[in-house]
């Protein structure tokens, strides 16, 4: 039986469905299986990286997942170890999300795992009332236009056309619908920035669209 709050995911090619490969569920704090095999996926794609250097400092992150204003969700297959980790954490009372972090094992990628983690948390999100989704994306080796520049003084010409190369995610986001939002220069240190994506979750309702009023003209003093 799968668990409560289970999405079955199931391949699609051009013969057919295939079999489900995986379902994608909660991850509680009581299922500590679950949560030590997101810590080592977490720490095998990110500390070649000099982020969680340590298998501790990833458990801690999985740890603090699982907290009342976040979401977590695992990517678990028919057996064996889960094969992607997705988490959520609340912002601006619920109306915006920061996706935190994302991680497929290296075996499974470009298999739609990720892709079915990020469509997964946005139903979930939409459903709690969430307007947007960000995360934050950093450049760490000059794999985009944003990295290796002094950003104080090429903004905002260089939102223009983001590019990137290598091993970068940004084409993934932009695959599943996130835009440039904005961007922290030097955040990893000269040169290496945190980049912003962002998304709209669910349709944009025009009847709630909050409509600006030019502010009174004040009468000048003599």
């Amino acid at each position: 039986m799968a668990r409560r709050g289970a999405a079955s995911v199931v391949w699609r090619a051009k013969g057919g469905l295939i079999k489900p490969h995986f379902t994608i569920e909660d991850l509680t704090a009581t299922d500590s299986a679950r949560i030590e095999e997101a810590a080592r996926l977490l720490h095998a794609a990110f500390s070649p990286l000099g982020v969680w250097t340590t298998v501790a400092e990833a458990r801690q992150e999985v740890v603090e997942s699982v907290s009342a204003d976040r979401v977590s969700r695992v990517a678990r297959p028919t057996e064996g170890p889960i094969i992607g980790w997705i988490g959520a954490i609340r912002e601006y009372d619920g109306l915006v999300w920061q996706l935190h972090p994302i991680v497929v094992d290296e075996a499974q990628r470009r298999r739609g795992v990720g892709r079915a983690l990020v469509l997964d948390l946005e139903a979930i999100l939409t459903a709690r009332g969430g307007l947007t989704l960000w995360a934050g994306s950093d450049d760490l080796a000059g794999e985009t236009s944003l990295g290796g520049v002094d950003l104080y003084s090429a903004l905002p010409g260089a939102f223009g056309a983001v590019r990137s190369w290598g091993h970068h995610p940004l084409p993934f986001y932009h695959r599943l619908g996130f835009q440039v939002i904005g961007v922290m220069p030097d955040a990893n240190g000269p040169g290496r920035p945190d980049i912003f994506l962002g998304k709209r979750l669910g349709a944009l309702d025009r009847s709630t669209h909050v409509t600006t009023t030019p502010a009174p003209t004040r009468r000048p003093r003599h």
